[in-house]
């Protein structure tokens, strides 16, 4: 029902109360309500109009007037023409529902009014069936009576500036608004599309897949790293210069050695004779300066006198100098044989091998009495005779002076020991096993030991027989092979040198015994051992035992080291 006024008189509707119940009838079909006042009557119909719709009431085209939609009085006569539609707000006489004029689209060809103010209360108009219809806004310059221009909301145009929205009402923004859309930084597909959420689990899988990616190239590049180290270690210290240097530095040469160069010797076996001296820092150390350097000199035999950690430049110098060259000099090492002390003599004093090895043979001629079993052995008479020493001769040394220069030293070291005159072959070859079994001191007076040990008649371990690979080796001619392991044919060839398969003493001197090992048979350290066995060729470590037992797991320790140093002279 229209509103009344204070005074009780009819008010007309507002627009949107006359829009709203417009949207209603058009709706549900109701007939509008006439006013409990009379209303004028209303001019008939012409014959033969036809009743208005719903659309062209809500359009505007069709007035509504009457008590039903499309009625007309009876016998009234239908003008010609349609009326003109009423001015806005106007209520039609005789009506109890006026019309409500609607608003047409504006014109397209029309220039839009950017700055227009938004009206606060879009409606929307829905037909059953229909898309839902596009807010509206209102010009506000437009004059009254003419027709408004629908404009769609969503275009630039009708929201001109940002206009106040009620935020309790209006979702949140998606991931692109029109603004984005006109300025290029967005497109039609992302209105109204946010993007969906990152997916974490997909993310945490990634990680764990890079990071797996990270530690196999980490791990390839170890494990290659480690490969070439293994490989070219050697190289990559010389290159990065992380080794230890083979050669002493300059200004460190001291004291004296003496160096014996063999007939035919080069560099290689003068390199490790340098080294035995001390005069150089490693056994490579000469052979490799001279492989550096481009040098291959002829090397004189002889004795000379160098000094000891010198520079292997500084020690090719001094063997070149014919100054430092000790003649009629001769180096003998502890531990030598008849055999090597001869070679020895001849390179240092010139003389003959062939003199020298004649003037040995009869020992009688040096004071040393023949010993008759040596003999028919086919063995040395003057086999440890040889005192090991450096000898420098007079110019005019014969073979036979030179021989007598080191029988006579013998003699002088066995006095110095305390040995009688009739114990002299015995200790001399009691020495000569332990000068082959043992280096130091302590060691040569254990050895000492052992042997006594053995030979006692009470032993009921190995019942008088000493074992000792040397002798073996000695009696089967396998002394200077470069081992000390005793091959089987020597260990059971009946020899009179092989204590494996004879008792007591060997037939005679196995080698050239020095100072220390004729007095350690002399004076033997005590103690129980019945064996003992060298676990390290290179340090000369060697472990004593009483027991067989015992003994097999030092053989052990032993083979082991072997195995590890396939090399080093097992």
């Amino acid at each position: 029902m229209p509103d009344s006024s204070p005074d009780g008189e009819a008010v007309p509707r507002s627009r949107r109360a006359a829009r709203e119940a417009a949207a209603r009838q058009a709706a549900t079909g109701e007939t509008p309500t006439t006013p409990a006042s009379p209303a004028p009557s209303a001019p008939a119909a012409a014959p033969g109009a036809q009743p208005g719709t719903w659309e062209s009431l809500i359009t505007g085209s069709t007035p509504v007037s009457g008590n039903a939609p499309g009625a007309t009085a009876p016998g009234a006569t239908a003008p010609a023409s349609p009326p003109a539609a009423p001015a806005v707000d106007q209520p039609a006489s005789g009506s109890g529902f006026q019309p409500v004029p609607l608003r047409t689209p504006r014109p397209q060809t029309q220039p839009i009014d950017v700055e227009a103010p938004v009206d606060d209360d879009p409606w929307i108009f829905a037909a059953a069936g229909a898309s839902p219809a596009m807010p509206y806004s209102r010009g506000g310059a437009a004059p009254a009576g003419a027709p408004a221009t629908a404009v769609a909301a969503a275009t630039p145009a009708a929201r001109g500036t940002s206009a106040p929205r009620d935020e309790d009402h209006e979702p949140s923004a998606p991931s692109g608004s029109l603004e984005d859309l006109f300025s290029g930084s967005a497109s039609t597909n992302d209105i109204g599309h946010a993007p969906p959420p990152p997916n974490k689990k997909r993310r945490r899988i990634g990680g764990w897949i890079a990071l797996g990616v990270v530690l196999l190239i980490l791990g390839g590049i170890a494990a290659g790293g480690l490969y070439v180290w293994n490989t070219y270690e050697d190289k990559i210290r010389e290159v990065m210069g992380w080794e230890e240097p083979k050669d002493y530095e300059a200004g460190l040469a001291n004291g004296e050695a003496f160096v014996t160069i063999a007939q035919g010797d080069t560099g290689s076996p003068i390199s490790q004779s340098l080294y035995d001296a001390g005069v150089t820092k490693t056994p490579d150390a000469f052979y490799d300066y001279l492989i550096t350097s481009g040098q291959n000199p002829t090397f004189q035999p002889g004795v000379y006198r160098l000094q000891q950690k010198m520079t292997s430049e500084a020690a090719l110098a001094m063997l070149l100098d014919p100054a430092n060259k000790q003649e009629f000099t001769a180096q003998i090492p502890e531990g030598f044989t008849v055999e090597g002390t001869l070679q020895r003599i001849s390179e240092g004093t010139g003389i003959p091998l062939e003199e020298l090895t004649a003037a040995a043979a009869d020992p009688a001629a040096y004071g040393v009495p023949a010993d008759p079993a040596i003999a028919a052995a086919g063995g040395q008479p003057l086999e440890g005779w040889l005192f090991p020493a450096t000898y420098t001769f007079d110019p005019g040394v014969t073979a036979q002076s030179a021989i007598q220069t080191l029988v006579d030293r013998t003699k002088q070291s066995l006095d110095a020991a305390g040995v009688p005159q009739e114990r002299r072959q015995e200790i001399l070859t009691t020495a000569s096993i332990i000068q082959r079994e043992a280096r130091a001191g302590t060691d040569m007076q254990k050895v000492a030991r052992v042997i006594l040990n053995r030979l006692d008649p009470s032993n009921q371990e190995t019942f008088g027989k000493l074992q000792m690979d040397s002798t073996a080796q000695y009696g089967y001619g396998e002394m200077h092979d470069g081992t000390v392991s005793s091959s089987e044919a020597a260990l059971n060839d009946p020899n009179p040198w092989n204590t494996y398969v004879h008792t007591g003493l060997p037939v005679g001197p196995i080698a050239n015994p020095g100072d220390v090992a004729i007095d350690a048979a002399m004076h033997p350290a005590e103690g129980p051992w019945l064996y003992f066995v060298t676990v390290n060729l290179n340090t000369g470590e060697t472990q004593f035992s009483s027991t067989y037992g015992e003994h097999l797991k030092y053989v052990e320790q032993w083979q082991q080291w072997c195995r590890d140093n396939p090399d080093q002279g097992c």
